[in-house]
């Protein structure tokens, strides 16, 4: 994983960091940095994402996490009036929103590939995994 806050600094875009016992999979450990060719593959998995609420969230602050999702998801945005607003992930995979804005109101996700899905009627009820209505397209 790169990016800011990223746990793998010396990693390049397109860099993979591995465990150890991973990496003792395709490579001597002490080759330390090995070329590879790799894609990222759609798993198999059923059922609608789903969306988790951090401890503590509430109308001021909350934190959002997407679960059970097919692809990588790139962004996600929060529901104010009229206007979508995106809120930052951290380095804990939450989205959070410092002030409240959007928390309890409708969430639309975007995955790596572009694709997007709006749901609403999830409410901020902490720690407790709640449906959406689809799941990302197999890729």
């Amino acid at each position: 994983m790169t990016g800011e806050g990223s746990r793998c600094p010396e990693c390049r875009p397109g860099d993979i960091d591995l465990s150890e016992r991973a990496f003792a999979q395709i490579a001597d450990p002490v080759a330390g940095r090995v070329p590879i060719t790799w894609r990222l593959v759609s798993p198999d998995i059923g059922g609608p994402v789903t969306y988790r609420y951090k401890e503590g969230s509430s109308q001021w602050w909350c934190g959002i996490q997407v679960r059970n999702h097919r692809n990588p998801v790139a962004a996600l945005e929060v529901r104010t009036g009229s206007t979508w607003t995106r809120l930052p992930r951290h380095e804990y995979n939450y989205f959070v929103s410092e002030n409240g804005t959007g928390c309890g109101s409708g969430i639309r996700i975007t995955d790596l590939y572009g694709e997007t899905l709006t749901d609403s009627g999830i409410t901020i009820t902490p720690n407790v995994d709640q449906p959406g209505r689809r799941q990302f397209a197999k890729r």
